[in-house]
């Protein structure tokens, strides 16, 4: 079978276009490990902390990701007054029990809502002096795609083998902060290896300070590293 020029340029417009991942996710830094993602018509807020007026800016929330109970990432009564009657609530078993409602995610399950779809990615220390922090199997980071497009929210782990396995992010928000996190050696390793399309450094803030997240730029080479206003 033979086409013509002009059939040839009408199958290319039959190829649908790959989704703008800034189009699909609108994302706003609230604080630390707090932020805000637009998706279509749907709010999402992950790990709200801070005060109500905090989030007095955006829509109420549709849906709530919470990836584990330490206080920087889970405040109960936040989330009681921010959540409204369609708002659903994910996080790991141990946030739910805590919550006391709330849909469980472990590690490598996933769910949708709202047309996305929620993938719990594990999110643990290995280093010997970190394993108490965030214990392998308890804690969560996700994963959330719409569109063919895909957004890594790391959650607070090190640069272990469900990270480095991941493929075609195209947003990667990525922790770096000692004791309880990454260093930012690890983090650019980590970037190296699974190669997210852009990365953004979050929850950059430990006991000695802030994350050099300069230096993490200079060394997490092959994607492009946004810089968000966090603190």
């Amino acid at each position: 079978m033979k086409f013509s020029g002009l059939d040839l340029l009408s199958l290319t417009f039959l190829v649908p276009a790959a989704a703008n991942a800034d189009e699909v996710f609108i994302y706003t830094p609230v604080k630390h490990a707090t932020f805000v993602v637009r998706s279509g018509p749907a709010t999402i807020y992950v790990d709200p902390i801070g005060e109500t007026a905090d989030f007095s800016g955006f829509l109420p929330p549709d849906l709530i990701l919470i990836t584990h109970i330490h206080k920087a990432h889970l405040d109960p009564k936040l989330v009681e007054v921010l959540k409204q009657e369609q708002t659903q609530i994910i996080g790991p078993a141990t946030v739910v029990a805590q919550l006391g409602y709330g849909s469980p995610l472990g590690n490598g399950e996933t769910t949708s809502a709202f047309g996305l779809t929620i993938e719990a990615i594990a999110a643990y220390n290995t280093s010997a002096e970190q394993l108490s922090f965030h214990p392998k199997g308890r804690d969560n980071g996700y994963l959330i795609s719409k569109a063919g497009v895909r957004l890594y929210v790391s959650g607070d782990t090190e640069d272990i083998k469900e990270m480095l396995t991941l493929r075609d992010i195209d947003i990667a928000f990525l922790c770096m902060n000692l004791p309880y996190t990454m260093t930012i050696e690890q983090a650019a390793s980590a970037v190296k290896t699974f190669k997210p399309k852009r990365v953004i450094p979050y929850h950059y803030r430990g006991t000695a300070g802030m994350s050099d997240i300069a230096s993490f730029e200079r060394l997490a080479t092959g994607s492009k590293v946004s810089k968000l206003k966090w603190y």
